[in-house]
């Protein structure tokens, strides 16, 4: 009875643990994303800045756009890649 309580509650363990390591690799890609528009596309003097829909395409590319992208890789991973998972026990593991 013990080995089946702890089987179950390993396999909860072990989604939650890829879930937060999928978790942490959107927020590594959200930030490369960012660091690389915002420093590589910025790092010229105003004059030479080109612009989209008025805003600077640094500012354009990383934070507008990449919301955007972030928003859609969100839904995405939590539609195909998470499961829902039940946090209470089963009547009959109750001791």
């Amino acid at each position: 009875m013990e080995k089946e309580r702890k089987k179950k509650q390993d396999v909860r363990f072990r989604i939650a643990n890829r879930e937060a390591l999928i978790g942490v690799a959107l927020a590594v890609f959200n930030f490369i994303w960012w660091f690389a528009f915002a420093y590589g596309l910025g790092d010229r003097t105003p004059e030479d800045y080109s612009y989209v829909f008025g805003l600077p395409s640094w500012f354009f590319y990383s934070c507008v756009l990449g919301f955007i992208i972030m928003a859609l890789l969100v839904i995405f991973v939590v539609k195909v890649w998470f499961v829902e998972v039940p946090f209470d026990e089963e009547e009959g593991e109750r001791t």
